[in-house]
């Protein structure tokens, strides 16, 4: 079904066609067309005003009639940024300010395009801002999320909007912008006093570790500065701010946080893992250097599968990452997992040539230790027919035993 002749005139902005169609009696004003879209809804989206009061001068005309996405010509008109047609709408008394699309209500419309004067003629128009849309985010969340300092400013000016208003998940506006790394929106957050800067949202993660995780030095550092933000918090995972930045591989975040006395560096998350065993995963050398330099980080810690650092450096084929870990005396290449597995038992099974060789030079491996179903690293190269792997483990495994 196409638009009706009153539909397009109105949609095209010809004020005179569509007053010449309004003075005929077989003209249904609130007929919609296609999807569901009314010439009132069709002229708001289009912000003529002439046609919109033309039409809202008729008795006929349902000015909060949605369309078949459930959006009314307010929240049309609002996310259009047409703030005469918002003016014209809201002087209307029978039009609900608040009533939501599927998007969520005019007012968080317009904070989500950027239009501020809109914003503040729904606020007068009694429009409620903290309403949220269908996934709990208010106009306010909108607006700090995507870095719109103005539109910030001008929410928090409205005396009923709460600062703290989180979305679905729990996360605060100030959690959002310390995420996307908004220093601008950060700092209006963390001026006023009726914010947390340490609120966690569902999963316990708070603006600091959302800073941490993305790299935002800046931000991290503007969070730091806060007395009242723990910088060793641990989400419901047991992760830290340190943790998650060690795993993103930001460098200077890791310095940051690892300069401070009340950060542990060497703290477990639930699954027994340690920044250190995340930075490695990552792959980055200076990251994981950071924390080999360190007196108090114990490089063989394993996880609740026994798996440790250089497990996990073998298995991902990382050879810059076997090498920095072998090089440290106090790193173990003898440690088994739950499997009785070492990292030479993964380096010949997955056939990594040049970790078999770097794991051989150390002279405190043993390459003849058996895994719980009674293999060797050699079983399992000579398994899979590794030629070069079988070459490197022959010779070590036959001097090991004519030692012994």
């Amino acid at each position: 079904m196409g638009n009706t002749p009153l539909g397009w005139a109105a949609e095209n902005g010809h004020e005179e066609v569509v007053e010449l169609l309004l003075r005929r009696d077989d003209i249904k004003p609130n007929k919609a067309g296609e999807d569901g879209q009314t010439p009132l809804f069709l002229a708001a989206r289009g912000g003529h005003e002439g046609i919109v009061k033309m039409l809202l001068e008729r008795d006929d005309v349902d000015p909060n009639k949605s369309d078949d996405e459930g959006e009314t010509p307010l929240c049309c008109a609002s996310w259009k940024g047409h703030e005469g047609v918002v003016k014209i709408l809201l002087d209307r008394d029978d039009i609900d300010p608040d009533k939501a699309d599927d998007d969520g209500p005019p007012i968080s419309l317009a904070a989500f395009f950027h239009h501020e004067g809109v914003v503040k003629i729904l606020a007068r128009g009694g429009a409620n801002p903290n309403n949220p849309d269908g996934r709990g985010r208010t106009p306010l969340w909108l607006a700090a999320c995507s870095g719109d300092e103005e539109m910030v400013k001008t929410l928090l000016g409205l005396n009923a909007v709460n600062p703290e208003t989180p979305d679905y998940r729990g996360q605060t506006p100030l959690s959002c912008a310390a995420e996307n790394g908004d220093d601008g929106v950060v700092k209006i957050f963390l001026g006023r006093d009726d914010v947390n800067p340490d609120k966690p949202d569902n999963e316990g993660n708070t603006p600091l570790r959302y800073a941490a995780f993305k790299g935002n030095e800046r931000v991290v550092e503007m969070l730091l500065e806060q007395d009242n933000v723990n910088p060793d918090n641990s989400n419901k995972k047991g992760q830290t701010p340190l943790l998650w930045a060690a795993g993103g591989g930001h460098e200077g975040v890791v310095k940051m946080l690892l300069g401070r006395k009340d950060v542990s560096p060497d703290t477990l998350d639930v699954n027994g893992q340690t920044p250190l065993r995340w930075a490695v995963e990552t792959g980055r050398p200076e990251v994981v250097n950071l924390f080999l330099e360190r007196d108090d980080v114990n490089p063989n810690t394993s996880d609740g599968k026994g798996q440790t650092p250089l497990r996990w450096a073998v298995v991902s084929g990382s050879t810059g990452m076997v090498k920095i870990l072998l090089e440290r005396d106090n790193v173990n290449p003898n440690t088994s997992d739950e499997n009785g597995k070492t990292p030479l038992h993964y380096a010949a099974l997955y056939g990594r040539v040049e970790a078999v060789r770097m794991l051989l030079e150390r002279d405190d491996l043993d390459p003849n230790k058996t895994d719980v179903d009674g293999q060797t690293p050699l079983s399992y190269a000579i398994r899979n027919g590794n030629t070069r792997v079988i070459a490197l483990l022959q010779p070590q495994a036959a001097a090991t035993r004519s030692m012994d």
